[in-house]
């Protein structure tokens, strides 16, 4: 379970990194990788969306192990 816990850590981080670029930049990284602009959802950049959530929430999950 520690390796699940990592790599849903590791695209947490990715997911806080491309909020980070569109916040400052107004730069959507995964609709970018995805073909798409700005805004507009793909159905590749709403799956990967979506894992990026779940590992949010699988991170969460791990932190409160921890405690």
């Amino acid at each position: 379970m520690e390796i699940v816990s990592i790599i849903a850590l590791l695209l947490a981080i990715v997911g806080a990194v491309n909020w980070g670029l569109v916040g400052l930049f107004k730069f959507d990284l995964v609709a970018t990788i995805c073909g798409a602009n700005f805004g507009e959802v793909k159905s590749l950049s709403r799956i990967i969306y979506i894992v990026v959530a779940v590992s949010g929430i699988i991170s969460i999950q791990s932190l409160l192990g921890m405690l």
